[in-house]
């Protein structure tokens, strides 16, 4: 390790897991620096290409609001000041499940929020502390080894728009944030460590989302979700934003992908299972063209398992694992990570934070555990879906999980039950208790 190393951690990516693990880490470590390789936007949010995702819906399950206010008292406050919205759900929500419109239960909340002021309020918070530094334009290519081997010292660094030149940027900790497009099995792979088995489900589904201005019409809704079923493999939420604005997603699967054309796009919200969607645009203003986004599938890279892992390195966030975003749960679990790392370094001074990064990976990646399991229950429904075939035990779980929604529309101790699930403020198997079975056995899905 170089003198330059010590007390020193590289957080390598500035989305919101990355931000958050920096948060944490300046309690332990006297410096802090952020690499992103995207210029990242000063004053007003703005969308910056890293983040594709970005400019469709993003929601922050109450698991995730709590978790975030956590660590960083008060960010809720700023996030709904500066226009976030914060929505009871499903009684502020019109949602149509597979089964029936949700009436008369009561359930969970969630942030809604776009995500570039999400991002431009951490960024703020973390530009007050002299600890934390943000180098953005810059390309992360590889990890330095340290010189005896078995530890990471550093990443190479690239600055964009140059000439390809490369520099060090030496660490005593490397985390690894840098999202779907992180190649960390390459730069493992380039210290002779194997790469993780890799699950992987798809189901294909695709995004397609615009912005638009609602009109001074009341409703009894804040935010309205119409599911697909398996006649009807289409659906669509809208959910109010900063800027009095809605963000509205259509979301189809296989040959359902929803289009990017104006009247085509019309056309697919009309054909959602209820017409109320598309009625709630009608007297709307459109603010923008329709964007697609495709890259839905669920990859976990289990480096957890490698027998061998490198001192001072962590991997978090989507590069470690991510989920159908339709599920809403990536935000949040970022946030539980940051909250595992900081309760596992409270008392360890950055040496010792380096040394227990192996612990550190296993700890993190419990995290996705319930959010996994939710999303590919569900997406492994789909025939078409890439991955392993349910068997006879997960289609048993898939048929009661139908049950279990289909009394939650109405029932309020399923309802009650079932958000708590969807919100990670529980486990799964919680909802396999013999009150929640026996109500869920007088339905039929």
């Amino acid at each position: 390790m170089t003198t330059d190393a010590a007390g020193h951690a590289v957080v390598v990516g500035a989305g919101v897991s990355g931000l958050l693990a920096a948060e944490v880490l300046a309690r332990r470590f006297e410096r802090v620096t952020v690499v992103e390789r995207d210029a990242l936007p000063e004053g007003e949010p703005r969308f910056r290409a890293g983040v594709p995702q970005s400019r469709h819906v993003h929601i922050l399950w109450s698991r995730g609001v709590a978790a975030l206010e956590s660590l960083l008292p008060g960010v809720v406050a700023a996030l709904e000041a500066a226009g976030a919205v914060v929505v009871h759900t499903p009684e502020q929500m019109r949602w149509l499940s597979p089964a029936d419109w949700f009436a008369g239960v009561t359930g969970t909340h969630f942030l809604s929020a776009s995500r570039e002021l999400l991002e431009a309020t951490l960024r703020r918070r973390l530009a007050a502390r002299s600890a934390i530094t943000l180098m953005d334009r810059h390309e992360v290519a590889g990890l330095v080894p340290t010189s005896g081997g078995g530890a990471v010292g550093g990443v190479r660094l690239r600055e964009r728009g140059k000439d390809g030149r490369e520099s060090a940027l030496d660490a005593e900790l490397v985390v690894v944030a840098a999202g779907r497009s992180a190649r960390i099995t390459d730069w493992l792979a380039a210290l002779d460590y194997p790469a993780p088995v890799t699950d992987r489900f798809d189901a294909h589904l695709g995004y397609s989302s615009r912005y638009f201005r609602p009109s001074a019409v009341r409703r009894d809704w804040t935010a309205m979700y119409v599911q697909g079923n398996p006649d009807v493999p289409r659906g669509g939420v809208i959910v109010p934003i900063d800027g009095g604005r809605w963000v509205v997603t259509l979301i189809g699967q296989g040959e359902h992908q929803p289009p990017i054309e104006e009247k085509e796009w019309l056309a697919f919200a009309a054909s959602l299972r209820s017409g109320e969607l598309a009625e709630a645009l009608a007297d709307a203003e459109p603010l923008s063209d329709a964007v697609a986004y495709r890259a839905t599938a669920n990859e976990w890279a289990h480096f957890e398992r490698l027998r061998r892992w490198p001192r001072g390195l962590l991997v978090v966030g989507d590069a470690l694992c991510r989920f159908n975003p339709v599920y809403g749960h990536g935000m949040t679990v970022a946030a539980l990570q940051a909250q595992v790392i900081a309760e596992r370094t409270a008392a360890s001074e950055p040496a010792a934070v380096a040394a227990q990064a192996r612990q550190l990976q296993k700890a993190v990646a419990k995290c996705p555990r319930a959010a996994w399991a939710i999303a590919t229950g569900e997406d492994s429904r789909y025939p078409s879906t890439d991955g392993p075939a349910p068997g006879r035990l997960v289609r048993m779980q898939q048929d009661y999980m139908a049950r279990v929604l289909a009394a939650a529309n109405t029932d309020p101790v399923v309802a009650e039950g079932f958000f708590a699930v969807l919100s990670l403020n529980r486990r799964p198997e919680t909802l396999l208790t013999p009150q929640i079975a026996a109500r869920a056995r007088r339905r039929r899905a």
